[in-house]
């Protein structure tokens, strides 16, 4: 928890507030200034012992958290755990589509999620890498409600996006196979003294089913720079992210092995 604390506070400036867990440990909610920004939580016992990599997990909304676990074998997914209330502050289920990518969902109570978004130093964007996209995507419909967008792209997949109220909450793309993967790290072997941390074993961490988070910067080599100072390794060196107007983007591993992606906002 304090190394955790210690590398996202000198990548994004978060200050912590530590409050404790039931089990007798502590977790810490991040602030930017006066809002919550998210919240790093230890492991539990079973993933302590088993040296599991740390990692960010993304949470949906929801009124009601038990009608989503009735509803999730319906929609094809499974509940892998809760629903349990956590104290006062919300019920919390963890499930997973088809093709994987373990989901948080949250029933608000005192807490209900991050005060910013789209901002440096806050979740700019969450994006699912899937091999069943389309199952995936009929799974979030039916469980939630969304409407979607569909981006074609250039390799003939789709990209889509999940939406509420209008507005695009969420990604959902497909895995590449398995010779797509093997062209990428063959090519960011080739370049791999270019930058900290490109090639073939790292470009495959990036690459893997999923959920990703995305953060926001206002200088993504000014971030960057200040990650790897911090003990990060680059996955994927900042690149512009397909659309000409979108921010550049990078993808890095926090020292504890927690995957994360900047966005330049």
């Amino acid at each position: 928890m304090q190394a955790a604390k210690a590398f996202y506070a000198a990548v994004f400036g978060w200050r912590f507030e530590d409050l404790p867990t039931p089990d007798g440990r502590s977790y810490s909610k991040a602030y930017l200034g006066d809002d919550l920004i998210t919240v790093i939580a230890p492991q539990n016992p079973q993933q302590e012992s088993s040296g599991t990599a740390a990692q960010w997990n993304i949470y949906f909304a929801v009124a009601d958290a038990g009608a989503v676990v009735e509803e999730t074998p319906h929609a094809g997914g499974t509940v892998e755990f809760g629903p349990e209330e956590v104290e006062d502050t919300g019920v919390m289920v963890f499930l997973a589509p088809p093709g994987g990518g373990t989901t948080g969902v949250w029933q608000p109570g005192t807490h209900t999620g991050t005060a910013r978004y789209n901002e440096s130093g806050a979740l700019a964007w969450a994006e699912l890498l899937t091999p069943e996209p389309q199952a995936a995507v009929a799974f979030f419909q039916q469980l939630f409600g969304h409407e979607v967008t569909e981006y074609p792209q250039d390799d003939g997949g789709t990209y889509t996006t999940l939406m509420v109220d209008g507005a695009e909450v969420a990604g959902i793309a497909p895995l590449p196979l398995e010779d797509e993967e093997d062209d990428e790290a063959a090519d960011a072997g080739a370049d791999a003294d270019a930058g900290a941390g490109a090639g073939a074993d790292t470009e495959d961490q990036a690459l893997k089913a999923g959920w990703q988070v995305y953060f926001g910067v206002g200088s993504i080599a000014e971030a960057v720079a200040a990650a790897v100072a911090a003990g990060a390794v680059v996955l994927v060196e900042p690149e512009r992210d397909g659309d000409e107007d979108a921010g550049r983007v990078a993808t890095l591993s926090d020292p504890q092995g927690g995957i994360f992606s900047l966005l330049e906002v």
